[in-house]
């Protein structure tokens, strides 16, 4: 293991936290909020800590998978530590535990929540909340990667530990320019939405930090009404962008080429649009008793499935009183979650596809036993590393997460429907769950151990599992 490259990049990880940190500063002076002295003293410790960890530089600037993994994964617990200190030094948040679960919820896109009052909260906290969304969408180390000239080490590496999905590819020959082109296109969107919901009238710190959070498909509110006291307009335009913010950002590399028609051959975006479509009629017409018109509940349905397939988690309605019907499909939506390469969290439309397409081969092998059969995606054959990777992941995934049902069991005394869904809404990055922790509720009545356990399957999903994991093998910090 390199550990001075890990101590170095991770000290460039603490100065871009430094800097994001002055953004909620600018906010707090702009009105007039004294807790913004909490992010100037987070700031100040971030480039101490940053200047110690960078004073000796490595000799050896080059790093391989296992650095890549170890750096993301530490840079990810670093910046929830560090961006949870202005919430308790301001006292918005005053239990670190808690002020810890609001951040790591924000940079890993969940939206899961432990406050009640957002009403009562200053702005440079709520913009803070919402823009950690924003930075935790596309990734921090992809953004470092993206403006920063890191040589010697193989950035690919960073990028694939940090990106979603059973495969990540260089859009370009260098991974710098693959990084630049991620965040342009992100940033466009971004400000497209914030500018369309400013123009319909969305107030400018809302238009600004609900963008924020449809970005990163993360879905903290900045009130406590959360999206109900927005218009139908509003909430339209939410939809439409949520939605193309779960699509994978190769898709609109494709629009941008010269063979603009393969964009919409990728396997992933049409059945990641017909599962929405589908969803999105079946629970119309299961909740169209619930509402005054047809229109009123396929726009409900479209927020709902759209929020949840993406793994952005607003709500528009108390969908924890729908029928069981409807609710189910919300949970099984939880868990398909969206496009590998967008922002989204949940397994993934591709994973889904690769393995009911591998279980459909299976069957075939063993009705024809001489038959060659081949797993298919995009028009090419899907690599049999590639469709053991996507096992080996369910493998683990379906592990951890029953890991955490069981610990949850042992330290709540609620319902299995809380449990099994709360760790379903935060190892799948969504935020609100069913029952004690469904829309019109928050996560503050957990014991601290499930917290912590709650805080540990945001990582580990917003990170592909791996990183996370990679940490606990005692063999990955030996020294080469």
């Amino acid at each position: 293991m390199n550990y001075r490259i890990i101590k170095n990049t991770l000290g460039l990880v603490l100065y871009f936290q430094a800097a994001f940190l002055m953004l909620p500063c600018a906010v707090s002076f702009l009105y007039r909020e004294h807790e913004g002295r909490g992010f100037v003293i987070s700031a100040a410790l971030c480039l101490a800590f940053g200047f110690i960890l960078r004073l000796r530089k490595p000799e050896n600037r080059t790093y391989y998978a296992r650095e890549g993994f170890a750096i993301v994964a530490l840079a990810w617990i670093m910046l929830s530590v560090t961006g949870a200190l202005p919430f308790v030094i301001a006292g918005e948040i005053p239990s670190f535990t808690d002020a810890l679960f609001e951040t790591i919820s924000g940079f890993t896109t969940t939206g899961a929540s432990i406050l009640s009052d957002l009403d009562g909260m200053s702005k440079c906290c709520l913009f803070w909340r919402s823009f950690t969304h924003w930075v935790g969408g596309m990734g921090v180390i992809v953004f470092i990667v993206a403006i920063m000239p890191m040589t010697g080490g193989q950035n690919m590496h960073l990028i694939r530990a940090e990106s979603p999905g059973p495969s990540v590819s260089k859009l370009v020959p260098k991974a710098r320019q693959s990084a630049m082109i991620l965040y342009l296109i992100y940033l466009i969107l971004t400000l497209v939405q914030m500018l369309l919901l400013a123009f319909v009238g969305m107030p400018i710190f809302d238009a600004m930090t609900i963008t924020f959070g449809s970005a990163g498909t993360g879905g903290f509110a900045v009130r406590t009404s959360g999206m109900a006291d927005y218009t139908m307009l509003m909430q339209g335009i939410i939809i439409v962008f949520i939605i193309l913010y779960g699509i994978n950002f190769n898709f609109y590399f494709a629009l941008l080429g010269t063979h603009k028609k393969d964009a919409f051959r990728i396997t992933e975006v049409r059945w990641y649009f017909g599962i929405i479509a589908a969803a999105v009629l079946a629970v119309t017409f299961n909740i169209r008793g619930f509402y005054d018109s047809l229109y009123a509940a396929f726009h409900n349905a479209a927020f709902q499935v759209a929020s949840i397939i993406t793994t952005t988690g607003f709500a528009t309605a108390d969908f924890n009183t729908w029928p069981a019907f409807s609710k189910t499909v919300l949970v099984l939506l939880m868990f398909i979650g969206a496009c590998a390469g967008s922002t989204g969290g949940g397994l993934k439309v591709s994973r889904i596809v690769i393995l009911l397409r591998s279980v459909r081969q299976d069957i075939v092998k063993m009705l024809h036993p001489r038959s060659v059969t081949k797993v298919m995606m995009d028009g090419k054959a899907v690599p049999k590393e590639m469709i053991q990777g996507v096992s080996t992941y369910l493998a683990a995934y379906v592990s951890i997460f029953a890991a955490s049902c069981l610990l949850l069991a042992i330290a709540e005394n609620t319902d299995l429907e809380t449990i099994f869904t709360a760790v379903a809404a935060t190892i799948n990055n969504i935020g609100p769950g069913l029952s004690g922790v469904g829309p019109m509720a928050n996560y503050a009545g957990l014991t601290t151990v499930s917290k912590y356990v709650l805080m540990f399957d945001m990582l580990a999903g917003r990170l592909e599992l791996y990183p996370m994991l990679i940490l606990m093998i005692p063999e990955v910090w030996r020294r080469k």
